[in-house]
Order: structure tokens, then C-alpha cells, then sequence
């Protein structure tokens, strides 16, 4: 707990709160993303993909286009990433997260993926649902 509290307090300047997002609502959704880049660093897709709503509804679109479904969006990322030098070391930046109705918010940001192959980076707007008192990615935009 002191560690995601320190990670929200060296992140809150960065990000811009909605009156109605509450801090500790933005804690938890930092907290999706930190657990997700750990996930990532251990090379663990399963652990990663956690942080996704576990729905058919779930939508992931890249490079390629969407995919649909909380199955399909695992299964690309094993197929995408199936190694440690083509998944490489992860890193978040978090320009704004802001709720779009109770229950809803969007978190957009930048990547960044060191890897010796050759570095990649890009942008992404997450859109995260509240279920049951957690929240979850439902949509994933990542280019």
C-alpha cells in the first residue's frame, strides 16, 4: 500500500483530476497500470492481462485494427510478444485521466519499450469501467 501511495503522489502533477474522480478512483486505475508494466517486465502476458475486463465486449485496437473479446486480445498478445526480447522493459506515462460518468473513466497516455531488438513507442487511450469496486481497461487504443 505505501508503494502505490507513493506512486500516486509522484504521479498526481502529471494528471489532471475530474472534480467528480475521486484520488483514490485514480489511484486504482495508476495501480492497474503499474501492475500491468510489473506483469509486462516478467514477462507474464497472463498477469498482464488482468488488468483487462474479462468480456467478450472488450475491444483492443493497434497496429493491425480491432479484436475483440478479452480471449482474442490474450491471444494476440502471446502471438505479438512471445519472447522477453520482443516484449522488452516497460515504461508508462500518464498525461490525464478523467471520468466520463460514474463509473467510466479515460486514461490517456504514452509507452515506451526498451528492447534490444529495437525500441518502440506510442500512445494510447484506456477506457476503464468500475465493476464491483475495481476498475478495468474495456477499451484499449494503442498506437
Amino acid at each position: 500500500m505505501i508503494k502505490n501511495l507513493i506512486i500516486f503522489f509522484v504521479l498526481s502533477p502529471l494528471i489532471i483530476y475530474s472534480q467528480n474522480l475521486s484520488r483514490l478512483d485514480s489511484l486504482k486505475i495508476i495501480n492497474v497500470l503499474e501492475s500491468q508494466k510489473i506483469a509486462w517486465n516478467n514477462n507474464n502476458i497472463n498477469e498482464f492481462m488482468n488488468g483487462y475486463l474479462n468480456s467478450s465486449k472488450l475491444v483492443f485496437s493497434g497496429q493491425s485494427g480491432p479484436v475483440y473479446g478479452w480471449k482474442s486480445t490474450k491471444k494476440r498478445y502471446l502471438t505479438k510478444y512471445n519472447s522477453k526480447e520482443l516484449m522488452g522493459i516497460l515504461k508508462f506515462d500518464i498525461d490525464n485521466i478523467f471520468l466520463v460518468k460514474r463509473g467510466v473513466a479515460i486514461l490517456l497516455g504514452k509507452f515506451y519499450l526498451k528492447r534490444e531488438i529495437g525500441d518502440a513507442s506510442g500512445f494510447f487511450t484506456l477506457v476503464f469501467k468500475k465493476v464491483k469496486g475495481k476498475w478495468y481497461i474495456i477499451s484499449d487504443h494503442t498506437s
